[in-house]
């Protein structure tokens, strides 16, 4: 289903959606809005699932203990040197 909505941009932009059409890249302006608006969704959904997923992995953090900073330095050290020790260095 279309909808018929009226939209400003800039002749810039116009320039730009025009040019796409020229050249056959897209069969009409309306193709080169809806294309845009597309990808304008795909990333907005995404940036939406990154900050949920992040938000989700905080709080599940927030549920572990805490180490104090000494006992995280000796734990990445430890990990490093097993690291290492795997590589044989």
């Amino acid at each position: 289903m279309s909808v018929k909505a009226s939209v400003s941009i800039s002749d810039q932009q116009d320039s730009f959606a025009r040019r796409l059409v020229e050249e056959g890249r897209y069969a009409s302006l309306s193709a080169v809005v809806q294309r845009g608006l597309e990808l304008l969704r795909q990333e907005t959904e995404l940036r939406d699932a990154e900050l949920a997923a992040l938000r989700d992995l905080l709080a599940d953090r927030k549920q572990d203990d805490f180490v104090s900073v000494e006992e995280g330095k000796q734990r990445t050290a430890a990990m490093i040197a097993a690291r290492k020790a795997g590589y044989g260095l």
